[in-house]
């Protein structure tokens, strides 16, 4: 186990970094960008359920807000894990390069790992603890 009085910190970096992607991806290009009718007519034109777009924009969008607060880190790490393979499987096909026509699978692949590890690490320093202000914990702290 890591001793270094930095480690909080870093993980801090880290819950942050993903927390600013997924509002990246989720609230910028998927509601402000292309609406959420659009990315309801792009994940429909995959052979998705056209309200499919909806879900993961406004799931992205709330793991992205949850994981810069510090809000059940651990649990929404884990939560995020079916959106992003699902993109590792939609890019699959599309080989290693992520800037390749329909972008490659090394990026989402490499975000589940890091999500992977973020659920592992926790939610460093800085957190907004809600259940030690509500007294309540969530299964997964």
């Amino acid at each position: 186990m890591t001793q270094d009085r930095l480690a909080p910190y870093a993980t801090l970096l880290l819950r942050v970094s993903l927390g600013l992607m997924f509002l990246a991806h989720g609230f910028l290009m998927k509601v402000l960008t292309f609406g959420l009718s659009g990315t309801m007519g792009y994940f429909g034109s995959l052979g998705y359920p056209p309200v499919f777009g909806a879900i993961v924009a406004i799931a992205e969008t709330l793991a992205g807000i949850a994981l810069i607060l510090g809000v059940w880190t651990r649990a929404v790490s884990l939560l995020t894990l079916p959106i992003l393979i699902g993109a590792l499987l939609q890019h699959t096909g599309n080989g290693w390069v992520f800037s390749a026509r329909g972008g490659g699978w090394e990026f989402p692949a490499f975000w589940i790992v890091a999500m992977l590890v973020q659920a592992g690490l926790g939610a460093g320093a800085h957190a907004l603890d809600l259940g030690r202000l509500t007294g309540r914990r969530p299964a997964i702290a």
